[in-house]
């Protein structure tokens, strides 16, 4: 959007690997829903509640806002100033992998397959949209998209696999406009608009953290927008060629309001989170839940006290999940019905692999990983 601007002993070690991160991964959701209800700055830490660690990455001029968590280990992000960052380490170090002749981009959503393979997304009108695409760990890029259309401004990407993906523009011609990838990001195609539904007056997307646009399972697709009179939320599950528009809770009625980030644990429960991303506006109502794949959305009965730009699942949780924003972070141990507020550093996006890191990235080149 034009105004905000992933032999048999060789079996069983991965077999016992993976158990161990699943009950890393369990027991950081169960400590976390049992932290105390008070504001971060209110309260002692007590050792061994979980926490966000910063790990410095010396980029202190940057934003980012494109985050992609492949372990505790590997993350990748991406901001401004054409960046792109990338810890193999735990984030005790960062490799400044950034595509060449790139400084004026804003790369707002990078999408990691391993330490190695990653695809990232420039925002922006015109030819300022773009995709680049790694597959030696940012040593080099390939640009595998650039936007020639004068209309389009693409916000956001998500995989369902490490083949397939999609990328969304805002309206063009009164729809939103779709980029699918059948190779991993190495070549695009824009999909017809004929199951796409008309977009309503001011909508778009928000490129605030990589999360407008996001996927479950082999074919589901979720696309959040703002700006219009209502805030929806567009659901296809067809990877992309069919969509249904439902409407949130989540207040919108002016361009600087709607649903900002979504993340959903399956094809099923969902959460969205926005608001109003002026610093002197208020941001009521910036929660919602599904359990029906999107077709209703629920407000959130304590939605969290402002405007969150990311969230995500916590792994192998069916009830836990974190928001982040520039005045916090908020969690949720019931699936989105309340919120409580966690800490107040800002982070704009929040992502979390599968052995059970998480990580969260923001402004002054901040990330964190979540430690106990």
């Amino acid at each position: 959007m034009r105004r905000l601007g992933k032999t048999r002993r060789t079996v069983r070690t991965v077999r016992t690997a993976r158990g161990r991160a699943w009950a890393a991964a369990a027991a950081c959701a169960a400590a976390l829903a049992t932290l105390p209800a008070a504001p971060a700055q209110a309260q002692a830490r007590v050792h061994g509640d979980p926490h966000w660690a910063s790990k410095d990455t010396g980029m202190t001029s940057v934003r980012l806002r494109g985050l992609s968590a492949v372990d505790r280990r590997t993350a990748w992000v991406s901001g401004t100033q054409g960046t792109v960052l990338r810890t193999t380490d735990g984030g005790a170090s960062w490799r400044n992998v950034s595509p060449p002749g790139a400084a004026d981009l804003q790369f707002r959503d990078i999408e990691a397959f391993d330490a190695r393979r990653a695809v990232v997304l420039a925002i922006g009108e015109g030819e300022a949209s773009r995709v680049y695409r790694t597959d030696d760990g940012g040593a080099t890029w390939k640009e595998s998209f650039r936007n020639t259309d004068a209309k389009a401004f693409y916000d956001c990407m998500t995989f369902f696999d490490r083949r397939h993906g999609l990328a969304m523009s805002d309206p063009v011609d009164g729809k939103f406009r779709i980029l699918s990838t059948g190779d991993g990001g190495r070549s695009w195609k824009v999909l017809p608009d004929t199951g796409m539904p008309a977009a309503l007056d001011g909508e778009a997307g928000f490129a605030a953290s990589g999360q407008c646009l996001v996927s479950a399972g082999p074919k589901d697709v979720w696309l959040a927008t703002g700006g219009a009179a209502r805030a929806r939320v567009l659901h296809s599950s067809d990877r992309g060629l069919t969509w249904t528009a439902a409407d949130t809770p989540v207040p919108a009625g002016d361009p600087a309001r709607g649903v900002f980030a979504l993340a959903f644990r399956d094809r099923t429960h969902g959460l969205a989170v926005g608001g109003d991303y002026r610093a002197d506006q208020p941001s009521p109502d910036a929660a919602a839940s599904t359990g029906d794949a999107g077709r209703t959305w629920r407000p959130a009965a304590t939605p969290p006290p402002a405007y969150r730009s990311g969230v995500t699942w916590l792994p192998h949780s069916r009830t836990a999940a974190l928001a982040v924003g520039p005045t916090g972070t908020d969690l949720t141990a019931d699936a989105g019905r309340t919120w409580r507020t966690l800490g107040t550093g800002s982070y704009d996006t929040v992502d979390c692999a599968p052995d059970g890191g998480c990580w969260a990235a923001g402004e002054q080149g901040r990330v964190a990983r979540l430690e106990s």
